[in-house]
């Protein structure tokens, strides 16, 4: 699984929070804060791509195949490393591995030489937009109505989110069948 050393900005900033949720200014700040950033992360999980480009990072088994990394839509392959059994880390020359970065934003990597390394350490970029304002207004409304569909069930309320979140999620939903990443 990839991870993010830091989570991604959020496309729906706090003001155009607390005025779909009609409240005043800083009130509940921290609180809508952190439920956008909850909206945002059920968005990336339910269409299976990042957001906002940040880094990336993942270690990866490696087989006698290409490597599939498990984010997308990856930008860029910034650093391939081999890890050995004892430990040991080499970092490869761009010209040890091949990358391949589908239209879909899937990537793979080749990688020439392994010798006696298990596993790879992938150091990439991924995201839709450069920043927030590159995020498909659809994308931005359903997390605005994810936001308000948590902050009204913050108090025990147990309704399932509005089905129009999902449509307007839906068009950028990234789905993978059967055992692949």
């Amino acid at each position: 699984m990839a991870e993010s050393a830091v989570p991604g900005d959020a496309p729906v900033n706090l003001n155009e929070a607390r005025g779909w949720l009609r409240l005043g200014a800083t009130i509940d700040d921290a609180v809508v804060a952190q439920l956008i950033r909850a909206a945002t992360n059920v968005c990336e999980a339910f269409i299976g791509q990042w957001l906002i480009v940040r880094e990336a990072g993942e270690v990866v088994p490696l087989g006698d195949g290409a490597i599939r990394l498990g984010v997308r839509p990856v930008v860029a392959v910034d650093a391939v490393a081999l890890l050995a059994s004892d430990g040991s880390e080499t970092v490869l020359a761009e010209s040890g591995y091949r990358v391949t970065i589908a239209r879909d934003g899937s990537a793979t990597i080749v990688i020439h030489d392994r010798g006696a390394a298990s596993r790879a350490r992938i150091a990439c970029r991924a995201g839709m937009a450069a920043e927030a304002n590159g995020i498909p207004e659809a994308i931005r409304q359903g997390i605005l109505r994810m936001t308000q569909h948590l902050h009204e069930a913050r108090d025990g309320g147990g309704a399932a989110p509005p089905a129009a979140i999902a449509a307007l999620w839906q068009p950028w939903r990234r789905m993978t069948l059967g055992g692949g990443r």
